[in-house]
């Protein structure tokens, strides 16, 4: 992982399933290709030209209103390029399953599989034939709906008039149910080799209990079998309301067209108010959860409550977490168990700031052998961050390394549209990306210590590891020269 990587998943990092291997990743969900891309060929420059500041930020004009159904709108003018991106952000993610695991998942993913007059390859081909891109997909937090299109009127209209029917005409057909529900039923299958995904859907339910972001987001085996056409209209109709979105549109486009395509789409929708909030989740018993998986490695994670997406906090919690973990090479937890002990291929720690708290995370694997010393030390790396705190030199290093890829979470009109989406659902401040800058750059040693302290203690740790029970070895001492390379690519 890398600081750009980082700084994308800085907003969206809430969409994720929130597997292991997502935790402060970028969105899982298929993103069109950057529009950085095109560049005129006689704007072109030579490597030695280019001067060493950082990239210019690129300034947002945020406009913001409410369709008449209810719709929350957010847009941004972008006229580089003949092209608008469209993303609808609902509250409809697993999280609203109810005792339903997989609800959400399997309303989301039929929604383009039929309407009227067409079926899931007729829609397919009517996006294609117009050069428009249509995608979705379902997360604990919420739902996405995206259509990227090119803007003139011989091309948009007609891709708006399908993508409307797409929301708002959606039949569920029987055999498409079937075919996604099997789909489901092999990933749940596989899943039981995979040591990886057996941790995290321990970690979660142990982490949440009984509250809704327990469950994974792709359902259960018991449940997705029972799980019917008539069940999903009646989510459909109540998640996909109009009163339960945010509308975010970037592109080329002006107020007057804006406001016309956000008064389309809201009025294809049901008709609704939004869902009611979630609650806040208790906090958890910490203690040690053993799988045993047959294995070279053991799968380590770790985790405790974090915070919510509106916690003041979060920019303090952002950076101090980019030194402990959250940056890849030269954090505190990736030198001293990989590079000075050869102990890991990686280690990554993340918040993933949600409507309720969600999780903090670190995550590795590491020899068998080793798992129960290496268990220890990651436990004492923390407890030694949160009472040192991080070094200044650190705290100004990852300071500038933020504000260097910073620009790149707005590289292109997708970025913007995701950053808006997030905006708009979690209900932060318009001025929120500057804002966030602006604390970076201010932040003290102190003040990042302090709350770290305040939401994370190295004793809270809910704790699962997958692997082999074996005769364990001493840790190598750490050395600038560790003895053994770190292991290799992981096993899953």
């Amino acid at each position: 992982m890398n600081k750009r990587l980082a700084f994308v998943g800085l907003i969206f990092a809430a969409h994720a399933g929130l597997a292991v291997s997502e935790v402060q990743q970028p969105v899982p969900a298929a993103q069109p290709a950057s529009q950085s891309a095109f560049v005129a060929a006689d704007r072109l420059e030579s490597l030695a030209s280019l001067s060493k500041d950082s990239l210019a930020r690129r300034k947002l004009d945020i406009q913001d209103w409410k369709t008449a159904e209810g719709a929350r709108v957010l847009f941004v003018e972008a006229h580089e390029l003949p092209m608008f991106d469209l993303r609808l952000t609902f509250a409809a993610g697993s999280s609203r399953d109810g005792d339903v695991p997989g609800l959400a998942l399997l309303t989301n993913a039929m929604l383009n599989e039929g309407i009227p007059g067409k079926d899931v390859t007729a829609i397919a081909e009517g996006f294609e034939g117009l050069g428009a891109d249509f995608s979705n997909g379902t997360y604990r937090d919420m739902a996405l709906v995206s259509l990227r299109s090119l803007s003139m009127p011989d091309k948009r209209e007609p891709a708006l008039a399908l993508f409307g029917q797409v929301l708002g005409q959606p039949t569920f057909p029987e055999e498409s149910l079937v075919r996604i529900r099997n789909q489901l039923l092999a990933g749940f299958e596989q899943q039981q080799q995979n040591p990886a995904k057996l941790a995290s859907h321990d970690l979660f339910r142990q982490l949440y209990g009984t509250h809704p972001y327990n469950h994974p987001s792709d359902g259960t085996p018991e449940s997705v079998p029972g799980i019917g056409i008539k069940q999903m209209q009646d989510f459909y109709a109540r998640a996909y309301a109009a009163g339960n979105v945010v509308i975010a549109l970037v592109g080329d486009l002006d107020r007057q067209e804006a406001e016309a395509i956000a008064a389309q789409v809201s009025s294809s929708l049901p008709k609704g108010p939004a869902l009611p909030p979630l609650p806040e989740p208790a906090k958890p018993v910490a203690e040690r959860h053993r799988i045993e998986f047959p294995s070279q490695q053991t799968h380590l994670l770790f985790a405790q409550l974090g915070i919510t997406r509106a916690d003041p906090d979060y920019a303090a919690l952002f950076l101090g977490n980019q030194i402990l973990g959250g940056g890849g090479f030269g954090t505190r937890l990736m030198e001293e168990v990989r590079e000075k002990r050869g102990l890991t291929y990686g280690i990554y720690s993340g918040f993933t700031p949600m409507a309720a708290k969600g999780p903090f995370m670190i995550n590795l694997q590491t020899r068998a052998d080793q798992s129960e010393g290496t268990l220890e030390l990651v436990r004492q790396l923390v407890r030694d961050y949160l009472e040192q705190g991080p070094t200044q030199a650190e705290l100004e290093r990852n300071k500038r390394e933020i504000a260097g890829s910073f620009p790149l979470s707005m590289a292109s009109n997708a970025d913007i549209a995701d950053q808006l989406g997030s905006i708009g659902f979690y209900n932060l401040p318009l001025t929120f990306l500057e804002d966030f800058m602006a604390q970076i750059q201010t932040l003290t040693v102190q003040q990042v210590k302090d709350a770290l302290n305040r939401h994370l203690s190295a004793n809270d740790f809910v704790i699962v590891s997958a692997g082999p029970t074996v005769d364990q070895q001493p840790l190598p001492p750490p050395s600038d020269k560790p003895i053994e390379e770190p292991i290799g690519v992981p096993e899953h």
